[in-house]
């Protein structure tokens, strides 16, 4: 199923603000980034004429030309090199690796060249690099096909990552990620691609800031990407049992909101960290940290995490039991020490 099929858009008429999916809010970003400006290209597997695997650059080949979204052959690395070559030169490529596992063989440019180009030129040469990532599980793939490796590009000095978890996020953060003088890791989560919100074009975001999603005074949910919609499904079920629970959507891993994550979590003294990654050296292990460094005096309980295991990703069949649900999330909350319940 295309895009447009999910989403009514013409060319002719573009409503500021629309409900539309993940996936039509990043199409429209690459489609008015592409407009906006000559020196934008989008390439990669398979996203010319079929449109991707995810139907994210439908009908940009179409309405702008072969020039500026085309097919690639079947080699990450070079596609990468190819794009590190091209934004060297001036021009601002936005490729797409097609699923998070599939990335992985270009990891060398990535580490090699992408994130440390600037740094050894002393600033001389920029790379205006966006690198899309459909991330993630929960549409029932395997191995290759569902991954969260999230770590290894927070951990590379060099690279911003980030992960959008609305279709406002998605259109404004893609257009901040191609804005950008510097190369962008952006994480799509692909079991979000078909959730449905409202976008405003004329909003923008700026990258390195987390979001109150939600308001709440009794425990602090830290999430991002498709853990977001997770910890306020869990925030409405606590309600109901009389807890007050704040969600903050992280969506930027590096650069990291300190200020904003430690002003939330000192509201309430309480957190619980949600993602779908293996817990063991990971995002939500590196969260859990910067909380206990600046907001230790302020605890009422020690910051907990709920992750997938520290196991290779699961098949379809066993994926419900390994990526992180309500139910887990609620016996993290549970876990907190509550006074009044002593």
């Amino acid at each position: 199923m295309t895009i447009a099929e999910h989403d009514v858009r013409t060319e002719a008429s573009t409503p500021a603000v629309a409900t539309m999916s993940m996936a039509a809010a990043l199409n429209l970003a690459l489609a008015d980034a592409i407009q906006a400006d000559p020196e934008v290209v989008v390439f990669g597997e398979d996203v010319g004429a079929l449109g991707g695997v995810f139907r994210i650059t439908d009908g940009l080949t179409a309405r702008f030309g072969e020039d500026r979204c085309f097919d690639t052959p079947l080699a990450e690395s070079g596609i990468v090199g190819t794009a590190v070559g091209m934004a060297m030169n001036g021009m601002r490529p936005v490729v797409e690796l097609q699923f998070d596992a599939f990335a992985l063989p270009a990891f060398e440019q990535v580490v090699s060249h992408v994130a440390k180009l600037g740094n050894r030129t002393r600033g001389g040469v920029r790379m205006p690099l966006v690198i899309r990532i459909p991330f993630g599980g929960g549409i029932g793939g395997v191995e290759h096909h569902c991954d969260s490796s999230e770590a290894y590009y927070a951990h590379t000095p060099g690279l911003t990552v980030v992960s959008p978890s609305t279709p406002q996020d998605a259109y404004s953060l893609l257009r901040a990620a191609i804005a950008s003088p510097d190369p962008v890791i952006f994480l799509e989560p692909k079991k979000l691609y078909w959730a449905k919100g409202e976008v405003d074009t004329s909003v923008t975001a700026e990258i390195g800031t987390a979001r109150v999603a939600r308001e709440g005074t009794d425990v602090t949910l830290l999430a991002y990407g498709s853990s977001v919609p997770l910890a306020l499904e869990v925030a409405e079920v606590a309600a109901a049992e009389g807890r007050s629970v704040q969600v903050v959507d992280v969506r930027s891993l590096s650069p990291f909101d300190d200020e904003t994550v430690t002003a939330a979590v000192r509201s309430t003294g309480r957190a619980v960290v949600i993602a779908e990654a293996p817990g063991y050296v990971s995002v939500a292990s590196e969260i859990q940290a910067r909380v206990f460094e600046r907001c230790f005096e302020y605890l009422e309980a020690p910051v907990r995490r709920v992750t997938g295991f520290d196991t290779p990703y699961a098949p379809p069949k066993l994926e419900h039991w390994y990526l992180p649900d309500v139910d887990r999330v609620l016996d993290a909350i549970d876990s907190l020490h509550w006074e009044d319940e002593k």
